[in-house]
């Protein structure tokens, strides 16, 4: 094919001669050269302009007329020789540098020449060289096919040009990738990536079932896991070939709460890529973010035209058949998807060419119908998993948050003083609500900016106990910070400004009615719907930088987002405390929307109302999502931490007789059996209020031996609960015996049964009855249950087949039973 095909591609060298022959006659007959002209409209001028990546101008002989005169006589013929001489040794460079080409075109269009031989000669070219040898390659492209040679056309460019495209890709993407600032958006000094980047515990294994729990829910059951070896899986082999099998999994989610750290996972993968460093067997990686997507939901793209769209340089390039190609689709933040995704009623797509709405272009990709042969890793928070249907996921991981070791490490990093970082950790052990929260990356960061500013401020005094307070100082520090960067004032000037009220009023209000939407990030209509300006949004991001995100996607699309959830939670909370003391209206009341609750009595305030259908919409949400909520909005009510507000809280708030009436409240509710998370909470609730008598009393007749099954009552029995999961030695080995040997005392510390590593149940009077919940725990994907006990009971035949079905369930992780049952 190649050697009846050459005297045509050398037409490519004979174009070049005939011009230099054209110049050298001119030349020989005395007369000045004149510019060659193509026209637009013969054929010998078609597609002969072209454009160079350099961008500089083509010489414009007619403008050069204009604007130099043209030398005369003895000068004039001295200029004609030497320009001569430079033209000649010009066309010696250009001829020797085209057969040089052409021998190096032959070889690749060759059928047997291998690709790494390529890349190895690349390797040796600077970037101007590499800039040439791609302006040449287009060029010959485009003679073969203006000679009919589509074939060799087609092979050069898919074995020449997406080596370039690659080498564009990956410089683009290292300088996306290579900075970040960590929780700061617009703010701050850029940190490598590579400097601070920490290896993230991620687990492989578990599906893409979804789990709606609050989060602060889920991080709490994972502190109450007791340590043990688990199938960890590291970054770089993410999309990997999977464990005994051959074939690398096609489709990889990755679970995390919010601030766990997937997004910087995906730009750590992406930036190794980028740098040579790692995954050099796929060939390109394009990172999207469902917050860019979702700018485009109104648009229609084929999927070569949705790359094209983000990624320039594969349109310059003209790529587009990417099944010859290993191609790797990062989909970041599944949880903040506005598209449909409807996988059941979406169009089947099978070519990368057509047009159609992004949905669905992505649900075909995932799906596998639309580029069967890419390879997919989408990141999501836990509530959001279900959206992908599990048949489309080969592999599900999770990233874990911080454990133990690990945060005294963050925090020994973080303050170098060693007496004071250990006076930091210790403190933060203290408080079991901080010590949960602080599996969070994200909130050791905001725990580290509130402790060393209390720290500086306050010289060793009492440093926050409570999420409320370490939130109300968290709001305070960034307060200040506006005043003394933004305003020009001095530290010891109030803080609270009217133009600083304004906007935390107008972010509380924005997190709020996003909160109640279930939405985390925000577009343009989002803050309109809010009475938030663009421009305000975009002054509130640049100013309190460490509250308020700004981010700018393609084109510039603005998105905005708070820096972590718990941070919209406490604002949304700080909104309604602000309007309901201000305006008597009561946001979580039912009737509020048509009519407007009376104005509190300035002499009789009764904010009563306020906390008690706070405990109730909390209690009544499915999945907890005002847990964390309820928590700030009540740690709000003490006067001390409206003292810390001070300034931005012009009403007092309620009195200490309405924080009894709402703890007995709060006692009220957990005596009516409602479930063990909700329990939980509304424990971590009275903490707030710093309430902790229940607790103090259980454990007062637990140290004296003094506790009876027969006098519990069971807001009692919630308190034990919640004592005994606290209790990381309990949840070691929970030996039922050492409080109650009875069925009784068994059902209601189920949850401690489930979180516990071992479980002695030895000789506890259990029957039939307890047969069923033990088996919901066994097959349980959330238990930590590892080895049971069940020796000398009553279980009887009904029993010890509920059992087994528990045990044969593809999630049970027992691996020692005792049991005088030989069927089992």
């Amino acid at each position: 094919m190649w050697f009846t095909s050459r005297p045509h591609v050398m037409d490519l060298y004979l174009v070049l001669v005939s011009v230099r022959t054209d110049t050298i006659s001119h030349q020989q007959r005395g007369k000045s050269p004149e510019p060659r002209c193509w026209s637009m409209k013969s054929d010998q001028s078609n597609d002969r302009l072209l454009n160079f990546k350099d961008g500089r101008r083509s010489y414009d002989p007619e403008e050069d007329q204009e604007s130099s005169e043209v030398p005369t006589g003895p000068s004039a013929q001295q200029h004609q020789k030497h320009l001569d001489s430079i033209f000649m040794l010009l066309e010696e460079n250009i001829l020797t540098f085209v057969k040089n080409e052409l021998k190096k075109i032959q070889k690749v269009v060759s059928s047997d020449y291998p690709e790494c031989l390529e890349k190895e000669d690349e390797e040796e070219l600077d970037e101007e060289q590499r800039r040439s040898r791609e302006a040449f390659v287009k060029i010959s492209v485009h003679f073969l096919r203006r000679m009919k040679q589509e074939e060799l056309a087609e092979r050069l460019q898919s074995r020449l040009l997406p080596a370039d495209c690659q080498r564009e890709l990956k410089s683009n993407l290292k300088k996306k990738f290579q900075c970040v600032f960590e929780g700061i958006a617009k703010a701050g000094n850029p940190t490598l990536l590579n400097e601070i980047y920490t290896e993230l515990y991620i687990t492989e294994g578990g599906t893409a079932e979804v789990n709606e729990e609050h989060e602060v829910r889920q991080i709490e059951t994972a502190s109450r896991r007791p340590a043990r070896p688990e199938t960890t899986i590291r970054q770089e082999d993410l999309l990997k070939a999977s464990a005994g099998g051959e074939e690398p999994i096609r489709t990889v989610m990755t679970k995390g709460v919010a601030g766990i750290g997937k997004t910087v996972l995906t730009q750590k993968f992406t930036l190794d890529w980028a740098e040579d460093k790692d995954h050099q067997d796929i060939q390109f990686t394009f990172p999207f973010t469902f917050r860019e997507l979702n700018v485009l939901r109104e648009k229609k793209f084929s999927l070569v035209g949705l790359v094209h769209h983000f990624f320039s340089e594969t349109r310059a390039a003209a790529i587009c058949r990417f099944e010859e190609f290993q191609v790797v689709f990062i989909f970041d933040g599944l949880d903040e998807c506005r598209l449909p995704l409807d996988f059941h009623n979406n169009e089947i797509l099978t070519d990368v060419t057509e047009l159609a709405s992004v949905d669905v272009l992505l649900t075909n990709l995932i799906r596998g119908k639309l580029l069967p042969s890419a390879r997919l890793w989408i990141t999501t928070r836990p509530a959001a998993a279900n959206q992908i249907p599990p048949e489309c996921v080969g592999m599900v991981t999770e990233v874990r948050g911080f454990t133990d070791p690990q945060k005294e490490e963050y925090f020994r990093k973080r303050f170098r003083d060693e007496e004071q970082a250990s006076r930091i950790i210790s403190h933060i052990k203290t408080s079991r609500s901080l010590h949960i929260m602080c599996h969070i990356p994200v909130f050791c960061w905001i725990t580290a900016t509130v402790l060393d500013e209390v720290l500086k401020t306050r010289e060793g005094g009492v440093l926050p106990k409570t999420l409320t307070e370490m939130y109300i100082h968290f709001l305070v520090v960034q307060s200040k910070v506006k005043k003394v960067k933004y305003d020009g004032g001095a530290e010891t000037d109030p803080h609270w400004s009217p133009e600083s009220r304004k906007m935390i009023e107008s972010l509380g209000k924005l997190a709020f009615d996003q909160l109640q939407k279930g939405n985390l990030i925000f577009y343009e209509s989002d803050l309109t719907e809010c009475g938030i300006d663009i421009r305000a949004a975009s002054l509130y991001s640049g100013v309190f930088t460490q509250i308020f995100r700004e981010e700018r996607g393609l084109y510039q699309d603005m998105v905005f987002c708070f820096v972590h959830l718990s941070v919209q939670e406490f604002l949304a909370a700080l909104h309604v405390h602000l309007t309901f003391f201000s305006s008597g209206v009561n946001l979580l009341s039912e009737e509020q929307t048509t009519s407007p609750v009376s104005k509190v009595s300035k002499d009789e305030p009764e904010p009563m109302c306020l906390y008690q259908s706070a405990v109730d919409k909390a209690l009544q949400s499915p999945n907890g999502h005002l847990d964390l909520f309820l928590r700030f909005l009540l740690g709000l009510s003490l006067e001390t931490n409206q003292t810390l507000l001070r300034g931005l809280l012009t009403q007092t708030g309620s009195r200490s007789q309405t924080n009894q009436e709402t703890v007995q409240y709060i006692k009220k509710k957990i005596s009516e059996n409602v479930s063990p998370e909700k329990s939980i909470n509304l424990f971590h609730c009275l903490n707030e209020l710093n309430d902790g008598s229940l607790v103090e009393e259980i454990q007062q007749s637990l140290r004296s031996g003094r506790l009876s099954t027969d006098k519990l009552s069971p807001a009692q029995w919630s308190a034990l609960v919640f004592i005994l999961l606290s209790s990381e030695e309990d949840l070691e080995v929970f030996d039922l015996k050492k409080y109650f040997a009875s069925e009784e005392a068994f059902l209601r510390l189920l949850p401690v049964v489930k979180a516990s590593n071992k479980v002695v149940l030895s000789g506890c009077n259990l029957s039939e009855r307890s047969c069923d919940p033990l088996s919901s725990i066994l097959s349980s994907q959330s238990s930590s249950l590892r080895e049971l006990d069940l020796s000398n009971n009553h279980l009887q035949d009904s029993g010890v087949k509920l059992l087994s079905a528990g045990i044969k369930s593809p999630h049970c992780e027992l691996e020692t039973l005792s049991s005088q049952l030989p069927v089992l």
